[in-house]
């Protein structure tokens, strides 16, 4: 009987298709060559004999084309149809499309936080440079009125060119707007003027302190003209913030009647511009955006306080004038002009926040901006402050931060 014996060898490939031209897993494995000269079918390869000391295994080349070319044991006749099963394969929407919505939803919220953040930044960073500024020029130039009129003057000229260069909207002003807008423009004249003028006499410090006040002139202010009642919280919250600056006025070193009064006509006349901004913008026809209307009262507010700041204290803002005064011509148009520019860019900036954020979210901004202000001109001043003075202060800011927090809680509608 003649024996023979399959042979296979990693080095020499011994199946091969019978179509060279045609994929091996489209033909499967139709014939398999040995080295003996008599051909068997693929069926009967199990039962070739075997040496004794081979296992009896059958071999087979893996059918995937992502695995090595090594041999590996099979039991049956392999097949392309049943080793990649159709139903391995399952048709999914892919993930992709909703991975990118989320990563553009999380860029554009990080983008508007940083925006915000940026906002905020340069707001009390043009607040703390325009009182630093402002101070300067007041000690050396005593005449609040014209350095007044001197930032509307710079204030107008920045919103014509920005109108002038479609950097912003230019409005179209009826009449009837105009006449609604004068009274707004009359208290936001008035309410600059006496903070210069509070300025001008008290350290930078002092006239903050008492303009945290202003919570408790617009809770008066809201129910005499707006029939808003305040709720328990808040005039709870106005508690602190009254003797806090009443402790911080006993203690102050730079205390002079002057400059407590004007600080306090400066709350009283800015509160009433907000409790008529609430009036001009609650009628929907007329209305306007915040930024619009601001540039508006600032230009009228030049128109107004001009005549005035020549009829009281002439025209001192000739270089002759000042050249006569001993003052340095350079240095005080320098810094007017950037106090001037900084007044004008911080309120703009406070309205740019106003419109991203909700009111509540922009009283605690301003409660902080108080606070970073303070510092800063402590700081630069070298204004001496008792702790007695710093605790009233701190009294007066921690009930400014209350008032802020408690005023978005509405009170309970009464039931019949």
């Amino acid at each position: 009987m003649q024996s023979s014996s399959v042979a296979f060898s990693p080095s020499l490939p011994l199946l091969k298709p019978r179509r060279p031209h045609t994929s091996f897993f489209s033909s499967g494995c139709n014939s398999i060559r040995s080295s003996s000269s008599n051909s068997r079918d693929l069926s009967d390869l199990n039962n070739v004999s075997l040496p004794s000391s081979w296992p009896r295994r059958s071999w087979t080349l893996s059918t995937s084309p992502f695995s090595s070319s090594k041999l590996r044991p099979w039991t049956g006749v392999p097949s392309f149809a049943s080793d990649f099963d159709a139903n391995h394969f399952k048709v999914q929407a892919a993930a992709v499309p909703e991975s990118s919505e989320e990563a553009a939803s999380a860029g554009g919220s990080l983008m508007k936080t940083l925006e915000l953040g940026l906002l905020f930044g340069l707001w009390y960073l043009f607040n703390i440079y325009f009182n630093i500024f402002n101070k300067q020029v007041l000690k050396v130039f005593p005449f609040p009125v014209t350095v007044t009129a001197v930032q509307f003057a710079v204030g107008t000229v920045l919103v014509l060119l920005m109108w002038g260069l479609n950097l912003y909207k230019r409005p179209k002003i009826s009449g009837a707007q105009l006449a609604a807008v004068l009274p707004l423009a009359l208290v936001h004249t008035l309410g600059n003027l006496f903070t210069n003028m509070s300025l001008g006499k008290v350290a930078v410090s002092f006239t903050h302190t008492i303009k945290a006040m202003e919570p408790f002139f617009s809770v008066i202010l809201s129910a005499m003209f707006l029939g808003e009642t305040p709720t328990p919280w808040v005039v709870a919250s106005i508690i602190p913030i009254v003797g806090g600056v009443a402790l911080a006025s006993a203690t102050e070193a730079s205390f002079n009647w002057a400059g407590f009064s004007s600080a306090m006509a400066s709350n009283l006349t800015n509160q009433s511009r907000n409790v008529l901004s609430k009036k001009v913008m609650a009628k929907k026809e007329d209305s306007m955006d915040n930024i619009t209307l601001f540039s508006i009262i600032t230009i009228m507010s030049f128109f107004l306080l001009s005549p005035v700041a020549v009829f009281m204290e002439g025209v001192k803002v000739t270089p002759a004038y000042l050249q006569s005064a001993g003052l340095n011509v350079n240095q005080v148009f320098t810094r007017s002009l950037l106090a001037a520019l900084c007044f004008h860019a911080y309120q703009q900036v406070s309205y740019m926040i106003l419109q991203r954020v909700s009111p509540v979210t922009h009283s605690v901004g301003n409660c902080v901006k108080r606070v970073v202000v303070i510092v800063s001109s402590v700081i630069f001043f070298q204004t001496p402050v008792s702790p007695i003075n710093s605790i009233g202060t701190g009294i007066a800011l921690a009930g400014v931060f209350l008032y802020s927090r408690v005023k978005r809680i509405k009170a309970k509608p009464k039931t019949a």
